[in-house]
Formats: structure tokens, sequence, C-alpha cells
């Protein structure tokens, strides 16, 4: 896999943006590369049953589902999660095979990025957040670089953790 980089092709707000999630979510995607099937539902942390390679990187594809979808567009929540198991999309990334997951949050990226295209950064969510407020789109982006960010250092601990393999 060729991993783009963080430096973006022009300075606008949004042309940065985008870069820095797209290369957040590329860099997700090649922190799997290579990984068995056998490693990819491993949960070597003993204190974090659900977290797998599979299960991170399928949670990555329900946040931006849910952010995109749910609190931006405003459509009715039909992610895995339920009341009595609202981490269920990490449970289950376990019954598929990890390419099928990254080809899937891949597609979902590329639809996203058309979304975000087609939208000013100002334009303000269908829904509020737990506080009552109605985000924009730019924050929504901002969020998601900070929790695809985040779970890719989760991701070097796994890979680490379960052949050794460590990168950047």
């Amino acid at each position: 896999m060729t991993r783009i980089d963080d430096t973006p092709s022009a300075w606008d707000e949004r042309t940065q943006l985008t870069r820095f999630l797209d290369y957040a979510r590329d860099t997700a995607r090649f922190k799997c590369e290579g990984v068995s099937a056998e490693h990819a539902r491993e949960a070597p942390l003993p204190g974090s049953p659900l977290m797998t390679m599979s299960g991170v990187i399928n949670h990555l594809r329900w946040v931006e589902y849910y952010w995109f979808q749910v609190v931006f567009l405003g459509e009715e929540d039909e992610g895995p999660w339920t009341d009595d198991d609202p981490d269920r999309e990490m449970r289950i990334a376990v019954d598929f095979p990890l390419p099928q997951l990254l080809e899937e949050y891949a597609a979902q990226c590329a639809r996203y990025r058309e979304l975000v295209a087609r939208n000013a950064l100002g334009n303000r969510a269908k829904r509020p957040v737990r506080d009552g407020r109605h985000v924009d789109l730019r924050w929504i982006l901002l969020h998601l670089t900070e929790e695809t960010a985040r779970h890719n250092g989760h991701l070097d601990i796994l890979r680490e953790l379960l052949d050794g393999t460590t990168g950047d």
C-alpha cells in the first residue's frame, strides 16, 4: 500500500482538514498491512478483550458512519451497537476477515470524502451532540482526525504485541 503523506496540496482550510483525516485513515489501513488472519482477531491486552486489530478498524468505520450519517445528515442510527452492547462493532469484527473490513472502511471513506466535498465546513449537523449543540462539519472532521489518530496508537501497540512489527 502506498500511503499519502500529511502535507496538503493546497493551504486552504478544507484541504488541510481533509488531508489530515485521509492521512490518519491511510495510516490505520497501513498498520494492518500483512497482519495474519489469526492476529487480526487476537486481543493481546488482558484488560481489553475487545481490543483487536479487526475491532479497531470496524470501530473506525462505524464511528465515521455515526458522525457523518447519523449526526451530520440526521439519518436513523442503524449501527451495530445496542444499549446492552454499546461496543458491539468491536465484538462482531472478529467474525469478518480483516481485508473485508479494510475494504469496506476504504469504500466508506471514499463516500464520505464526496459528502464533505459537497458541503460547506460551516454547515451544522442535523442532530445535536450530548450538550445539545449542533456541531459543524469542520468540527466533525477535526473530531474524526483525533479519533482515528488515537486509534492508530492502539493499532501500533497491538501490532507490536502480536507480531513484533513496528513502524511510523
